[in-house]
């Protein structure tokens, strides 16, 4: 059970139709939440599994653009809460060099609305794994592991075209410039690659996965799990700032060609190498600080 300090706490999800959305606000209204679910299509969008009609009167639905500001500041009416996680529009699904300047609007948007909604007191802004972990390999930092202190260099994603990475490093950085201008309280959760049902290779978190593995930085984290790291850094008083979120690292063949076949189940792997089959990679991104404050979760 949730602490009874949040029990009729009111809380807004945005967007609510994304399979992470959907699933925190069923898991919310499991907590005793009241919940303004805001989705970005239709409100058929939202599909919540057998919410039942007790909890559903704590349902609220909106229909809730970025790109409208109006729409917005309605959804968080009355809310000390949001959990904010990006979804790319129905008509422009791809991420690309023109994803960036529209997930960077909409992050701006809404931390501007929650900024003047005052009844906002915290804020769970979804962001990446991608907006840690890339860099030059020649730099300095390689020698290190990296976490929550470590940015992704804006001039490799766009060098190399790494959109995703781009997209959430530059929107997350305009977050949090507006919330600490603001003096927003917010915190980031930075998912490694969700393992959901219809993952495939075009995901774009993906692009650039085997120098990932090569670098020790291909994580996944497991739906439930993130779900419970953004309740539990949203529920405990003392959460700040940055947190890396994921459950598994893939440093080894077997991982590494297991997740090849649910990406790309009909294309058959080659043999590996003697040398491949027995390298163990060193994992490079730490997830201890998420890991500390998960403890004591329920």
């Amino acid at each position: 059970m949730a602490p009874a300090s949040f029990h009729h706490e009111k809380v807004c999800v945005m967007d609510a139709s994304g399979r992470l959305g959907s699933t925190l606000v069923e898991r919310l209204l499991e907590r005793g939440y009241i919940v303004h679910a805001a989705v970005q299509g239709h409100v058929d969008d939202l599909k919540l599994n057998g919410v039942a009609t007790e909890r559903e009167k704590k349902l609220k639905i909106f229909h809730a653009d970025p790109f409208d500001y109006q729409s917005i500041t309605d959804a968080l009416k009355g809310c000390s809460g949001l959990f904010y996680a990006f979804e790319p529009p129905q008509d422009h699904p791809a991420y690309d060099e023109y994803m960036v300047e529209v997930e960077v609007r909409a992050a701006h948007n809404v931390v501007e609305a929650c900024a003047r909604t005052e009844t906002i007191d915290k804020v769970v802004f979804t962001s990446s794994a991608t907006a840690v972990l890339w860099r030059d390999n020649n730099s300095q930092s390689l020698a290190s592991d990296l976490d929550e202190r470590h940015w992704s260099d804006v001039n490799f994603c766009r060098k190399f075209k790494l959109w995703h990475a781009l997209s959430k490093t530059v929107a997350e950085k305009t977050a949090w410039a507006l919330a600490m201008d603001r003096d927003i309280n917010m915190v980031s959760i930075n998912g490694g690659l969700l393992m959901e049902p219809h993952l495939s290779i075009t995901h774009p978190y993906l692009k650039g996965a085997a120098e990932m593995y090569e670098c020790g930085t291909f994580v996944t984290v497991d739906l439930q799990f993130l779900v419970d790291a953004h309740i539990c850094v949203f529920e405990d008083v003392s959460s700040y700032g940055r947190y890396l979120c994921f459950n598994h690292a893939i440093t080894n063949h077997e991982d590494a060609i297991h997740l090849a076949c649910l990406l790309t189940p009909y294309s058959p792997s080659p043999p590996p190498s003697y040398e491949e089959a027995n390298m163990i990679i060193q994992q490079r991104l730490s997830n201890k600080k998420l890991n500390k404050v998960m403890v004591d979760f329920e």
